[in-house]
């Protein structure tokens, strides 16, 4: 039977004072690492911005619906980077949204780079009771509308919070890697009926660069995220052609008992400073009964030139000449 719930498994916590909400998820998660982690900040050594949007599980009423905006550069007058980052994500009667600025320092190490980033900003966090249904509700009366639950509102109701965030990269020629934590204090939203919790989340990213001829490059790439309780893999292959053109596929799964989906990733340059991405998410777990799958799509600008690279030195040395 086609589930016709706003949001999944609400009401088996509905009975409980306090719920919180996972970070948003997204395929296209190596093009987009500020998103998990603020030490990326100017990482792509040029101003860059991303776009995404995500709609998960399609035709399966109050699945999550995402977007998100970065944008980041290098300022090497205060030995670092900064970003901004903006997201709503929307499950069900659940809206999140968030506006964070990030900083990080960059240790350079020859040929490498090391980064300690910090992150911060609000998160609007609102339920709307419209949306609710509750088994011993009464619904179907003319003008009536009782959950019958005073933990749930009737209305939609809003609050704000702040959010900190925190983390560490590296970056080499061959690999790079992060490690970040998203709420790192665990704050409290306190809507009028009922409080929602920002639960604290791990992130680890490891990605590989693979030369295969001059013109074909080879991408894996791997993103672990977990909140203590469960933990959640992504697996990634993507092949580069000419630095324009690129194709690949992931997974996804929870745990060895349960797979979430299979992934197609594809992309191509608009232009010499945009990008476009999309992938294709076919669901492999029980949902995939009540869903057509789940689309992402996205656009990346880089300026592809210095920028805050602030006083240049005396003596200028080629790397090529050495």
């Amino acid at each position: 039977m086609k589930i016709r719930t706003l949001i999944i498994g609400f009401l088996l916590f509905s009975s409980v004072p306090a719920l919180c909400q996972h970070a948003a998820q997204y395929t296209l998660y190596t093009w987009n690492p500020l998103h998990w982690n603020p030490a990326y900040a100017g990482l792509d050594h040029s101003l860059t911005g991303t776009l995404l949007f995500r709609k998960q599980w399609t035709n399966l009423q109050g699945a999550p619906v995402s977007q998100n905006l970065n944008v980041h550069m290098p300022l090497s007058y205060i030995g670092g980077g900064v970003g901004l980052n903006i997201e709503n994500d929307v499950l069900g009667a659940e809206q999140m949204t968030t506006a964070e600025v990030a900083y990080n320092y960059q240790l350079n190490l020859g040929s490498s780079i090391f980064s300690i980033g910090l992150g911060g900003g609000i998160v609007q966090r609102s339920l709307d009771g419209a949306k609710l249904r509750t088994p011993g509700g009464i619904y179907d009366e003319p003008g009536v509308f009782d959950h019958v639950d005073d933990l749930l509102p009737l209305g939609r109701e809003s609050a704000i919070a702040p959010v900190v965030h925190a983390g560490v990269y590296f970056q080499s020629e061959k690999w790079e890697a992060g490690l970040s934590v998203k709420n790192l204090t665990e704050s409290n939203v306190a809507l009028p009926s009922i409080l929602l919790q920002q639960k604290r989340h791990f992130f680890f990213t490891f990605s590989y660069h693979v030369e295969i001829s001059g013109k074909l490059s080879l991408h894996p790439s791997v993103l672990v995220r977990s909140d203590a309780v469960q933990t959640q893999t992504d697996f990634s292959l993507t092949a580069k052609f000419n630095d324009n053109i690129f194709g690949g596929v992931s997974f996804r799964g929870y745990n060895s008992e349960s797979i979430d989906a299979v992934a197609i990733l594809a992309g191509f340059r608009l232009s010499e400073k945009t990008s476009f991405m999309y992938a294709y998410d076919m669901t492999l777990s029980g949902l995939r009964d009540v869903s057509n799958g789940s689309h992402e799509v996205g656009l990346r600008y880089n300026l592809n030139k210095p920028i805050g690279a602030g006083k240049l030195p005396r003596i200028i040395y080629n790397p090529r000449s050495l």
